[in-house]
């Protein structure tokens, strides 16, 4: 089974020739400077999703699902851009990082018309589409952790309103901690928060994201 899905994978980044995942964190952490902070060019990333893909191979197979995806990031290429690079973050998950002057209300028309035109369907006439979350760095975050999970919130957003979306990445309004937490937790989460130079809401974000994307929620 494990080498079936090396082989499908491998024949999807032969196809659409992306950096993968780890291409997507390097490149943006290394954009995620104080120097870059105080500089004129935006840094903007979007995720995009495609929506019900677990149907795909499923209800029909991986070759589908292979197609799909292939057909998918080749739609996302035409909206690249000079100032924007598109990864294979993951799956059937894609990443944009969009570095220059355009602001992120240009990028969400441009998200949105992507949107729009996508055009791909299944054997059986369905058409697929496709979520779409954008977050902006220094505005929405700082730090690699958040902005991502800023933009995968959006995304969940847009998925949750009804798919076939795109969403901006919001101010959250956070609950306080609770007696959910023992205190040795407690303390060893400020213990980190000190040794990390990092808020104990971001931390606790950050391992509830990880929580909801072991159990793909």
């Amino acid at each position: 089974m494990a080498t079936i899905k090396l082989e499908h994978h491998k024949k999807v980044d032969e196809a659409l020739s992306l950096r993968e995942g780890k291409g997507f964190e390097e490149d943006l952490q290394a954009l995620l400077t104080a120097e870059n902070a105080e500089e004129g060019d935006n840094i903007i990333i979007a995720l995009v999703d495609l929506d019900n893909f677990a149907r795909v191979n499923s209800d029909f197979n991986r070759d589908e699902g292979d197609r799909v995806i292939i057909e998918t990031g080749n739609h996302l290429k035409n909206y690249l851009g000079e100032s924007g690079t598109l990864y294979r973050v993951g799956g059937d998950e894609f990443g944009f990082i969009f570095k220059g002057q355009m602001e992120k209300e240009d990028i969400f028309l441009l998200m949105e018309d992507m949107r729009k035109n996508y055009d791909v369907k299944l054997p059986d006439g369905t058409a697929m589409t496709i979520s779409i979350g954008i977050a902006t760095a220094f505005e929405n975050a700082s730090r690699y952790q958040e902005l991502v999970r800023m933009a995968d919130s959006a995304m969940f957003r847009a998925k949750y309103n009804g798919r076939n979306k795109v969403a901006l990445a919001k101010e959250e309004k956070m609950v306080p901690k609770t007696s959910h937490y023992t205190q040795d937790q407690l303390k060893r989460l400020n213990l980190l928060s000190k040794r990390e130079g990092i808020g104990e809401a971001i931390l606790l974000r950050e391992a509830m994201d990880m929580l909801l994307k072991k159990y793909d929620v």
